[in-house]
């Protein structure tokens, strides 16, 4: 296995709109400035993978506009995923361990602001019994949130504690608890809607070293899937993120920091019990999804979060976590460590 790190992470400043900005407009200053913070030029390069929806956009093969502003002439290695950009970067990883490549560009953007995104995400729920019925993406979410409440795992007002904010939030400062979007979550529990983007940038061995002061290496990545249908799950437990962090070696050491794909409240809890952290470890100091969610960037940026945490020394072992589909369905566990670790 190559050794491989996150060595630069980027982010626009998320917004509740950006009708003004096409999908473009709004990744291109992403990709300035993560090529700026490596000192890499588009050209030199090895490989480039995204991750974004369709469905978002309204029209098939959106992403291909977005290849205008990674900059696709000459020719370059590229590639996507329907997807969030967490999973983007985790082929990007295996493209790095083939050896064809020794860097990677990874990005991810969402714009949530176009359509209604509660009802277009009802589109992962199962086609044959959930989808016709129309149930919104917070439907599922309140399930899980009362199934936890009935199992005494956690009540309303714990849930209200749960929610932070960072520099980067589309929502900032305190929030309150609000009124009920649908019980028992209210609208402090739910995500905030907006748009946004994010890359990192990847480097194998002594490329990475001399790319970055601290790289964040990749010591184990996974990702797991639940079964589709809600109606055999145990909604207030998450296997898939635990085996994810299992095979990625989450509980060999203790990690000093999590940051949490968990767009509500309630996923949180159902995560932290899942992935065993205590109170020693620091939970999503970025403020999470709860602070900003574009969706298909929300998982990418926990990766990146992480990282820069690891690159700015406030970090030494890290877990990132990216969710995608109801209630937790699909894991993706990443852990990330400094070089003083490593050593």
């Amino acid at each position: 296995m190559r050794d491989v790190a996150i060595v630069a992470f980027a982010q626009t400043a998320h917004r509740r709109r950006t009708d003004e900005l096409s999908e473009v407009e709004l990744l291109m200053p992403v990709l300035h400035e993560v090529l700026g913070a490596s000192g890499l030029k588009a050209n030199e390069i090895g490989f480039t993978c995204s991750g974004s929806a369709d469905y978002l956009a309204g029209r098939a093969f959106s992403f291909t506009m977005a290849l205008d502003g990674v900059g696709a002439h000459p020719p370059i290695s590229e590639s996507h995923v329907e997807m969030d950009g967490a999973w983007a970067l985790y082929e990007a990883w295996v493209k790095l361990q083939t050896g064809e490549a020794d860097t990677a560009l990874v990005h991810s953007y969402g714009k949530s602001s176009p359509g209604r995104v509660r009802d277009v995400l009802t589109r992962q729920l199962d086609p044959y019994y959930l989808a016709p019925l129309w149930p919104d993406s917070v439907a599922p979410a309140a399930l899980q949130a009362r199934a936890l409440i009935d199992a005494g795992a956690t009540d309303e007002p714990a849930l209200a504690e749960v929610a932070a904010r960072n520099p980067h939030a589309q929502l900032t400062g305190d929030v309150p608890a609000g009124d009920y979007l649908v019980r028992p979550l209210r609208t402090g529990d739910c995500p905030p809607i907006g748009d946004g983007a994010a890359a990192v940038i990847l480097a194998a061995g002594d490329t990475a070293r001399a790319l970055c002061a601290r790289p964040a290496w990749i010591r184990g990545i996974d990702h797991r899937i639940e079964a589709h249908a809600l109606g055999v799950r145990d909604l207030t437990d998450s296997p898939s993120a635990r085996l994810a962090a299992r095979r990625a070696g989450a509980f060999e050491r203790p990690v000093d920091t999590a940051e949490l794909h968990a767009p509500f409240t309630s996923q949180e809890v159902v995560l932290r019990r899942a992935l065993g952290l205590g109170d020693d470890v620091r939970v999503n100091p970025s403020g999470g999804a709860l602070a900003a969610n574009p969706v298909m960037a929300a998982g990418l940026i926990r990766l990146g979060e992480a990282a820069a945490r690891i690159h700015r020394g406030e970090s030494d072992r890290a877990l990132a976590h990216a969710t995608s589909g109801p209630c937790l369905q699909q894991n993706l566990v990443d852990v990330l460590e400094g070089e003083s670790a490593h050593a």
